[in-house]
């Protein structure tokens, strides 16, 4: 008789079992929750799951202290996204300082931001995910595998940022540079998320039974909806002008000619920055042992030349100290084809290729013939020797001697940027265009005669370029690559830009981003308007659901979470009956 009545039990039991299966099947969205926290959680069964009761807190004690984590990590990985996209226009300069460090060239610029893309896209995830079971009334609880995700995101997300501010501190002035383009933008996507954060917030704060709750939950949220609907008002772009206002296109100058298209400095770059139409010509200038102006920007020939294989023991040794003879047998080509310096150089032609492969080192009077023949305007930085050189203390006339006795450029051709001996070079070459290379009291630029400055685009300024140009002082801006950056440099008035990239902003026929205020307010209020309108119908939704499936338990009993839930609950408190 025991092992009968044992047998009956285990039978009805198992019945139990089915039948708490079929409704969980039944009243239960499965699948959907099931994927979400399979994915958040790694919980894919239903008995590890927990419901957020109305009004009570969305995950336990333990929890509460990851969720913000998350948020946090979210915010530190799309503001490092952000910085690493807006540097693209400073890439080249990124590679160039790793480089110098750790001796091989590589672009560590596209792993930084292949890294930031991969953090930002797998926090989105996690906190899609977790909006979404919030949304589906689902407790919280992150695997501790993501949980050291996390923690890794923060980390790298911080750690980098923090590197930045103490080395490279003039990329977050380029951030807040990008802001007058982006902002509208920006502010549009704030209100698309803000929209989609109603719906877990109107879910919740329905679902709430105490009025303080509420408060709690919709309060800062409709504080930062609000915050968001004024932020134009205090916003400023210098691309939101009028119709007939814009300036001219600014001039472009070639950064080092084009060496996008071509190795830096060669004959080759400076030709194709002709010909893709740039209207002057930069470069840097360094005397050798014997007295020859060539153009080299770095202080050594490792990066630029092939020394290491014709001079080997020479590498590290300053380039001014070889002579003319030594210099002409390097090749300053091959380095440009095998390295390959911009991530978004392109393929080039085999003509282009046999052409680089055979560029050597370029000497100063052949620039200055060659930007003569075209009309171009140059621009130069002049590197003084260092000790023990023949021209330490005379570099500064043996260049002006090559400029005004062996080149024949036009003297009004040549922006004159070294300070030192200014007064001098004045007497000798009234005719240079002097420009300068740092801010200064309009007052002190028009007592020394200068007529230009040369800026880095960090510290452009509209009401200074404005300021400065009431006074014909003009203003010239490096080095500028990416379009946004240059539309905002011509939104701003700029006369000029020094770039890598001249065959593609010749193509811009007006700035990116250029709208009226006009335009602008009407995109604002459509916004804000659909914005509105969306959030409250949302609301009235989760109100109407919660209005319409809630009913009340027997003898006055508290509100359950809906009909369904309240049928599912009901019939399982019923289940004990089928062992009776």
């Amino acid at each position: 008789m025991e092992a009968s009545s044992t047998s009956l039990k285990t039978l009805k039991f198992g019945k139990l079992k089915v039948v708490r299966g079929c409704l969980l099947q039944r009243y239960e969205h499965e699948p959907f929750i099931s994927c979400l926290a399979g994915f958040y959680s790694c919980r894919w069964k239903r008995y590890q799951r927990r419901r957020t009761e109305p009004g009570k807190c969305c995950c336990k004690m333990k929890e509460c202290v990851f969720f913000p984590l998350l948020v946090g990590a979210f915010c530190f990985s799309v503001v490092f996204l952000y910085m690493c996209y807006e540097a693209k226009n400073d890439y080249n300069d990124f590679d160039w300082y790793t480089y110098g460090n750790l001796g091989f060239w590589f672009l560590w610029s596209l792993v930084l931001l292949t890294v930031a893309a991969i953090l930002f896209i797998y926090i989105t995830l996690l906190l899609v995910l977790a909006m979404c079971l919030l949304a589906e009334g689902q407790q919280l609880y992150l695997h501790w595998s993501h949980k050291v995700g996390t923690f890794l995101v923060l980390g790298f997300s911080i750690t980098p940022l923090i590197i930045v501010s103490l080395f490279w501190g003039d990329q977050w002035k380029n951030v807040l540079l990008s802001f007058q383009i982006t902002a509208p933008y920006l502010h549009i996507g704030a209100i698309a998320i803000m929209v989609l954060l109603s719906w877990p917030v109107a879910l919740h704060a329905i679902r709430a039974d105490k009025k303080v709750v509420q408060v709690i939950i919709v309060g800062p949220y409709l504080a930062l909806l609000l915050f968001l609907f004024l932020i134009p008002l205090g916003m400023y772009s210098p691309c939101i002008r009028e119709m007939g206002t814009l300036g001219p296109k600014p001039a472009l100058i070639g950064h080092r000619g084009a060496p996008m298209l071509a190795p830096e400095n060669t004959e080759m770059s400076f030709q194709k920055t002709i010909e893709h139409g740039g209207d002057g010509l930069e470069t840097d200038v360094t005397v050798s042992y014997d007295g020859v102006p060539f153009l080299m920007h770095d202080s050594t020939l490792r990066r630029t030349t092939n020394i290491k294989e014709v001079y080997p023991n020479d590498t590290a040794q300053n380039a001014a100290l070889f002579s003319w003879d030594t210099l002409q047998e390097l090749n300053a080509g091959t380095w440009f084809l095998k390295d390959k310096p911009f991530s978004g150089m392109g393929s080039l032609s085999r003509a282009d290729q046999n052409q680089a492969m055979n560029q050597s080192i370029y000497k100063l009077s052949h620039f200055l013939r060659l930007a003569e023949s075209q009309n171009k305007l140059v621009i130069f930085d002049l590197y003084r020797p260092p000790k023990n050189h023949p021209y330490r203390n005379s570099w500064i006339k043996r260049t002006l001697e090559v400029i005004l006795n062996e080149s024949g450029i036009r003297p009004h051709l040549v922006l004159w940027l070294e300070n030192t001996m200014r007064s001098f070079v004045q007497s000798v070459a009234p005719g240079f265009q002097q420009t300068m290379g740092s801010k200064a009291p309009v007052e002190e630029l028009l007592l020394d005669n200068i007529v230009k400055l040369n800026l880095a685009y960090t510290e452009m300024s509209s009401e200074d370029i404005r300021r400065y140009a009431e006074a014909n002082i003009t203003t010239n801006f490096y080095v500028v690559n990416e379009p946004w950056l240059f539309s905002l440099a011509w939104c701003s008035g700029a006369h000029s830009v020094t770039t890598n990239a001249v065959h593609t902003l010749k193509n811009l026929s007006q700035p990116l981003f250029l709208m009226t205020p006009q335009q602008y307010n009407i995109m604002w209020i459509l916004t804000d308007v659909t914005s509105v309108l969306l959030i409250s119908l949302i609301f009235a939704l989760h109100w109407w659901r919660e209005r319409s499936f809630s009913c009340c338990a027997q003898d006055g009993g508290p509100m359950v979470e809906s009909g369904t839930y309240n049928k599912f609950r009901r019939e399982l408190s019923d289940m004990p009956v089928v062992i009776t």
